[in-house]
């Protein structure tokens, strides 16, 4: 059983973020990395509302682990 929900944050393909979850089916985004971790836990919340976290693989009451993907700074 995993303890954490792994989602990844990326810069969306106009404006904004938007995160992923690898473990479950949610996928949202914001204006801001704020606004898209806020978005985000909500999202997961609203999936794993009157789930058993065991049917995922997980154990009760996850963690969220978010990482960010970001294009390096090349000089030139």
């Amino acid at each position: 059983m995993q303890h954490t929900i792994k989602a990844t944050i990326r810069p969306g393909e106009r404006s904004g973020y938007v995160a992923e979850c690898w473990e479950i089916a949610v996928i949202t985004q914001g204006e801001t990395l704020d606004d898209t971790v806020r978005n985000l836990r909500e999202a997961v919340a609203l999936h794993m509302e009157g789930e058993n976290p065991a049917d995922f693989g997980l154990t009760a009451n996850p963690a969220l682990l978010i990482t960010m993907e970001a294009e390096p700074a090349l000089h030139a």
